[in-house]
């Protein structure tokens, strides 16, 4: 399972992403949480934005599309985008996000 995120300055950008993504089943859940404070460098300058984090739990077999899906529907851009893989799922949850996501079937990497 994979879990990725992106923020945006305004909540109900969030919420569509979050929503848009669940609904095409390229995640099989989204949370949106903040508000957060971001700082960074933009264009030269020292920024400082309040935003809304939007989390992604979803299948390998679903990275491209979603991150595809993302930015095209993402407001900013250059947003962030940041996919990691989840080494330790618990069985239940990876059932359901099984059951609820688009993809070829999944495949457990094989242990060490």
């Amino acid at each position: 399972m994979f879990v990725a995120w992106t923020t945006t300055t305004q909540r109900v950008d969030a919420d569509r992403l979050a929503k848009g993504a669940v609904e095409a089943r390229l995640a099989a859940c989204a949370q949106v949480d903040g508000p957060i404070t971001s700082y960074y460098h933009w264009e030269g300058k020292m920024e400082e934005a309040v935003e809304f984090r939007v989390w992604f739990k979803y299948l390998p077999a679903n990275a491209s599309a979603l991150s595809a899906w993302v930015h095209n529907h993402h407001p900013f851009a250059t947003p962030q985008w940041i996919e990691v893989s989840a080494e330790n799922v618990g069985e239940k949850y990876l059932s359901w996000v099984m059951a609820n996501s688009t993809s070829a079937p999944f495949q457990r990497p094989k242990s060490s």
